[in-house]
């Protein structure tokens, strides 16, 4: 399978820190083991121990990540992954990047990149009334004077925005629909429809916060398109939205 440039940079990251991060449990093993020796004969194994036991279950983690990516498949544990890389991995890779000049930007479409494909090889379904097509406010025209973000059904479709378009993949697939005008109405709007999957479109920043939230809710993250700068007239690829409601819902188009 061809892992995506976005995906690499992720990988990358993830090697760059965990080697950075054998080296430090190397550091931790050495220093300390003379003087434990000076405490207990026996301290040293101990902790020995102890640190070979985190060395393989990083190793192993990584391992599994790596073969979920290229085999494309759920495989053992694969579903805890997401939270591991949400949690604990994303931060890690925010701060490799910034060492190694990757931006923000590029790091956070990896993560992305990488979430979707991990909830895609978990293969997770679910029923229509229970997934949740999130939208943000920005997606519908500067202009139009309706407000949607109570009810999106408002729009009256005069095809100015993609609401419009969105609407009818809800009305086509049974699924609800939401527009949140920020992280705190996403929040109280995932709280009200308790979902048990998300189709998310947003920009990087408020996807993978929304992803970190929402876990372990299922997301399928959709970059929005910025044609106009950021947070003013935003589109969406109608396509894949469609798809990921697919990937939920297990449909055939």
């Amino acid at each position: 399978m061809e892992i995506k440039p976005k995906k690499r940079i992720f990988i990358g990251l993830l090697v760059f820190t965990c080697l950075i991060l054998f080296f430090l449990i190397f550091l931790l093993w050495y220093v300390p083991i003379v003087g434990l020796k000076n405490i207990h004969p026996s301290l040293p194994l101990f902790f020995t121990i102890v640190l070979a036991v985190l060395v393989f279950l990083m190793f192993s983690g990584g391992l599994l990540l790596v073969f979920t990516i290229f085999i494309g498949k759920d495989i053992f544990l694969s579903h805890k992954l997401r939270g591991i890389v949400a949690k604990v991995l994303f931060p890690f890779m925010i701060l490799m990047g910034r060492l190694v000049g990757v931006s923000k930007e590029k790091v956070r479409q990896s993560f992305i990149e990488l979430n979707n494909h991990l909830v895609r090889s978990n293969h997770h379904r679910t029923r229509p009334n229970k997934l949740l097509i999130l939208l943000p406010h920005c997606i519908q025209d500067f202009d139009c004077e309706i407000k949607i973000t109570g009810n999106v059904k408002n729009c009256k479709g005069c095809g100015k925005c993609e609401i419009k378009d969105l609407n009818e993949l809800s009305d086509q697939y049974q699924v609800k629909i939401a527009v949140a005008t920020g992280g705190t109405l996403a929040r109280r709007i995932i709280v009200d429809n308790r979902p048990e999957a998300i189709v998310a479109v947003a920009c990087e920043l408020d996807l993978t916060s929304g992803i970190q939230d929402s876990y372990p809710i299922p997301v399928i993250g959709i970059l929005n398109e910025r044609p106009n700068g950021p947070c003013i007239n935003t589109k969406v690829d109608i396509q894949k939205v469609r798809d990921a409601i697919l990937d939920f819902l297990g449909n055939d188009p």
